[in-house]
């Protein structure tokens, strides 16, 4: 059903598309043929096809007075358009906006009629409902790509605060741009809905001040105000684990997450969406196993990838040398990342790693004489660290996984 909607009053229109759907299904029903006319008595929706566009007199009256009437075969014969039956007017508030009629005797279609024209309203109602809340959800989409898309050379920030304003949200209140990747866990199983993925999103971020809307296929935004609990550490990365975990054992979804620093206005809630963007395309690769990433942790690999990709391969093998070349280099890199930021501690890195300390000074000495580099000297340790950040960010883009 698919009404629209009177700008002036806001008042669902009969259209003909509804009227017709509204025809059948109460003549299916009723067993009665039922007709559909506007206020002007033309038929919009009925049974028998041929009926539809033709004036049905009896409806005039019915829409002038807002009272129904019978009439009996000699009566119909009197009239154009009109066989025998009842005609009930349709009312949304104080107004009669068309008519419903039952064709048959009278006295039996009479028990129906009121039963009809309720039903016949509250279809309407439904339908102007169901209208209203497509409407609503398509706002939430424009407006959550609209903080996506924000360009302050093409769009201004006001017109967009503007549309939050219009959404029931507070335009200066800080937000935290949170986006949602999902798939589907089993191939075979049977696709999603887009609104049910939303439901359950609106579960979990269920503030006042939330706003969850469709990116595009299988992404979705949230917009999710930074006030009370929230700000601490952290609530938001264990609101997406939580998430993440209801669509798999709801619905059989696989997923992944993000989360932006909070940032008030257009502006910042633009900055919160970029931020978390990158930490979407970058966190797999830093933290494999992980399915919840904040830009907060990745600001390294954030600002390593921002650099022209040629000019992270020349800083890559300039530190690195021969290193990557290594059989072992996967190990080699992993010790070197867990050396920083295990602050160049023998026994914290080594439990870091779960290895023996040993074992930890014999790599960090491999490494040295293959580099040329004083490993345990912190400023040379950074920058390996660095490089091997950058490395990690150069092999997912090879394989595809950072786009």
């Amino acid at each position: 059903m698919d009404p629209s909607i009177d700008p002036m009053s806001g008042r669902p229109v009969l259209t003909p598309e509804l009227a017709q759907e509204i025809a059948q299904d109460i003549g299916r029903i009723t067993g009665f043929n039922v007709l559909i006319t506007d206020p002007a008595a033309v038929v919009i929706g009925c049974g028998d096809l041929e009926r539809v566009g033709t004036v049905h007199e009896a409806s005039l009256e019915v829409v002038r007075t807002g009272r129904p009437a019978t009439h009996t075969a000699q009566q119909a014969g009197r009239m154009r358009g009109v066989r025998p039956g009842m005609s009930l007017p349709i009312t949304v508030g104080e107004e009669v906006i068309g008519t419903v009629c039952l064709t048959g005797v009278p006295a039996e279609v009479h028990r129906f009629g009121l039963v009809v024209r309720r039903q016949t309203e509250i279809l309407l109602e439904e339908a102007a409902l169901l209208r209203s809340r497509l409407l609503h959800e398509r706002a939430v989409d424009d407006f959550v790509r609209d903080i996506a898309l924000y360009d302050p050379e093409v769009v201004d920030a006001g017109a967009v605060d503007a549309r939050a304003v219009e959404l029931g949200l507070a335009p200066g209140l800080a937000r935290a741009a949170v986006l949602l990747e999902v798939s589907q866990a089993d191939e075979g199983a049977a696709a999603v809905s887009r609104i049910t993925v939303l439901r359950t999103v609106r579960e979990v971020f269920r503030d006042r001040q939330d706003v969850a809307g469709v990116q595009a296929a299988g992404r979705y935004v949230v917009l999710a105000a930074a006030h009370g609990e929230r700000t601490a550490p952290g609530r938001l990365a264990d609101a997406c684990g939580h998430l993440l975990s209801l669509l798999y054992d709801r619905h059989g979804l696989d997923g992944r997450m993000a989360v932006g620093e909070p940032g008030a206005g257009t502006t910042g809630m633009h900055h919160s969406y970029r931020d978390a963007a990158t930490a979407l395309r970058t966190g797999p690769a830093v933290f494999p196993g992980d399915r919840v990433f904040t830009a907060a942790d990745l600001r390294i690999p954030h600002l390593l990838g921002a650099a022209p990709r040629q000019a992270r391969a020349r800083f890559a093998d300039a530190v690195l040398g021969e290193l990557p070349g290594q059989p072992d280099w996967p190990t080699l890199r992993e010790t070197l990342i867990g050396w920083a930021e295990g602050g160049f501690h023998l026994v914290r890195v080594a439990e870091r790693l779960h290895i023996h300390r040993n074992t930890l000074l014999y790599r960090l000495e491999k490494i040295g004489k293959l580099s040329g580099r004083q490993v345990r000297e912190p400023a040379q340790a950074i920058e390996m660290y660095l490089a091997c950040l950058t490395d990690i960010l150069q092999e997912s883009a090879t394989q595809g996984k950072v786009r």
